[in-house]
């Protein structure tokens, strides 16, 4: 009964992204659906209950911001195939692990409007309602689990590039796996992998950007893209050139180029920094983060600390 609903409501999307910002009459929705107009007024309010900006006119409805969508028919060939979008999920991490155990194909994306138990580093709340952009890409690639670290790293890069391409602003990434605008957290990054054997199985790279919601935190500033620009974007755009970026960057994992890379574009390096570990934590200069992704502390007594895992605070 479910995906009876939400099949129901993606056919009105679909109709509605067809016009490309035009109308449609609830006559032409109700043809298109195969039940009543009443029908339909009913599954459009439930529709802006979830957060999609469907708006009424005397001739029927549209969508002011059709490329805000992130639904699959939203998206050209191939990528459309590799897209799963839910309205609603407890994490996009969990739903994107289901899939990758039924053998969803390499560099597959699974997209949430809304996570209920959206969660950061170390099991910390991300707060991820509608307006974000969070998604999970689920990775099956030919690599050995020790140089499974790159594709994180490599994932911050490539949004870094492109924040940078599409909007013209500094994101700077932050070790091991933020991105700070202005000083403040714009995006999060959380991996997960599964082995089988001496390969990875799947890798899964679980990403939230601050776009058009307004995120509060009672851990770190906060900023979304909207705020910093005054005006919304939109996340279709983001998403597509995301992969773009990432697709090309990981096509030869040459973990100099990728770790060189990341370094240019890190507020990490040279900054103060506290590093809380399981086990311990350090305060002191960021001086360097080498090939393996590994942060190079050095403390108040000179006493150089390398750290593997762990999170990272600018003072």
């Amino acid at each position: 009964m479910v995906n009876q609903i939400q099949n129901m409501r993606q056919k009105i999307l679909a109709a509605l992204y067809k016009e490309n910002g035009g109308t449609v009459s609830g006559v032409q929705l109700s043809g298109i659906t195969g039940i009543s107009r009443v029908a339909v007024w009913k599954h459009i309010n439930a529709l802006k209950k979830e957060g999609f900006k469907i708006e009424p006119c005397p001739k029927g409805y549209f969508l002011p911001d059709p490329d805000d969508l992130l639904l699959p028919f939203c998206f050209d060939r191939p990528l459309s195939d590799r897209i799963f979008y839910f309205p609603q999920v407890a994490t996009t991490m969990d739903k994107a692990r289901e899939l990758a155990r039924q053998g969803v194909p390499h560099l597959s994306c699974v997209v949430a409007e809304h996570q209920t138990h959206g969660r950061g580093r170390l099991n910390r709340i991300w707060e991820s309602g509608p307006g974000g952009l969070w998604f999970t890409l689920i990775l099956v690639p030919d690599t050995p689990p020790p140089l499974a670290y790159l594709y994180n790293f490599a994932a911050s890069l490539s949004l870094s590039l492109t924040l940078e391409t599409l909007f013209g602003r500094d994101v700077r990434v932050k070790w091991p796996n933020d991105l700070l605008l202005n000083g403040k957290k714009l995006v999060g990054l959380l991996s997960e992998i599964e082995t089988q054997a001496d390969m990875i199985r799947f890798l899964l790279v679980g990403i939230g950007i601050n776009v058009n919601n307004t995120p509060a935190s009672d851990s770190f500033a906060a900023i979304s893209l909207q705020q910093a620009l005054g005006r919304p974007v939109s996340r279709k755009k983001i998403l597509v050139e995301f992969l773009r970026q990432f697709t090309a960057l990981t096509r030869d994992m040459d973990p100099a180029a990728i770790m060189g890379a990341w370094k240019k574009r890190t507020a990490t390096i040279g900054a103060r920094v506290r590093v809380e570990t399981r086990h311990k934590t350090v305060e002191g200069m960021a001086m360097d983060v080498d090939d393996t992704g590994t942060l190079m502390v050095k403390d108040d007594n000179r006493q150089i600390h390398k750290i593997i895992y762990g999170d990272c605070f600018h003072a």
